[in-house]
């Protein structure tokens, strides 16, 4: 059984359906890019699967459970944690902080059963973990907006890290970054993928990126699901490489 599966998913608002009937699944430790064109409907799939946005029809499966219409907070507290394509950090609060906090986010409903100490106690050590795992141990308590913008990237991957997730949602993690920085990112993230027990759905418009990380790839077209594979057979579809990877058919 997989770990996440998406069952006929779409979106619509108003008149425009951007999510037409997208079927997909992940299973544990897999890495799944998804890509496609401005305006095939990846964002809008990360944020149905998240509980930003609600699905119009089709259902979510995560280990068993349906998650369709539930709230972001609940889907965090079921084990789905998410970066975003836009760098969502508080920047006035040291990178510490922001780690702790996000861990100290998804337990708060044990607060009340262990008390709200122990649950800061647990959140401080588990955000010294990731910030470790992320390579941000130096930077742990700079201010988080003085940061580079690759370390700020990091830096919200580790939060989502510090969420003890079973599935990550990666939107553009090298989105802004320098060559190099995109290259250290990248070299970060392949060696914490190797030592976590964590899925990943890893949206991306470097093909570079995708073809380093990806175990496979679904590629969106006007919402809907145009290919889907491994790196090789994705990279050898013709019409894949007309659209979206611009190499010679």
């Amino acid at each position: 059984m997989p770990l996440l599966e998406l069952r006929a998913v779409s979106k619509s608002f108003g008149g425009l359906t951007a999510v037409r009937d997208v079927s997909l699944c992940l299973a544990e430790k897999e890495v799944r890019a998804i890509i496609g064109p401005n305006g095939a409907g990846k964002s809008t799939l990360f944020n149905i699967i998240a509980g930003t946005f609600p699905p119009s029809a089709g259902d979510i499966i995560f280990n068993g459970a349906s998650l369709a219409g539930r709230s972001s907070h609940e889907i965090c507290q079921f084990g789905i944690s998410r970066t975003f394509q836009i760098t969502s950090i508080y920047r006035g609060l040291t990178a510490h902080e922001n780690v702790r906090l996000a861990a100290q986010a998804k337990d708060s409903r044990r607060a009340r059963m262990l008390g709200a100490h122990a649950v800061f106690e647990a959140a401080a050590t588990r955000a010294e973990v990731a910030l470790e795992q992320l390579g941000l141990t130096a930077v742990a308590n700079r201010t988080a907006g003085l940061l580079s913008h690759g370390d700020q990237r990091l830096l919200e991957l580790a939060m989502a890290v510090a969420q003890s997730p079973r599935v990550l949602l990666l939107d553009e993690p090298t989105q802004g970054l320098s060559v190099e920085e995109t290259a250290q990112t990248v070299e970060t993230l392949a060696n914490l993928l190797s030592r976590q027990s964590v899925a990943v759905l890893l949206v991306e418009h470097d093909m570079e990126v995708v073809f380093r990380l990806a175990h496979a790839i679904t590629v969106l077209h006007r919402g809907a699901v145009l290919a889907e594979g491994t790196p090789e057979v994705v990279r050898a579809d013709t019409e894949v490489q007309r659209a979206y990877l611009g190499e010679a058919g």
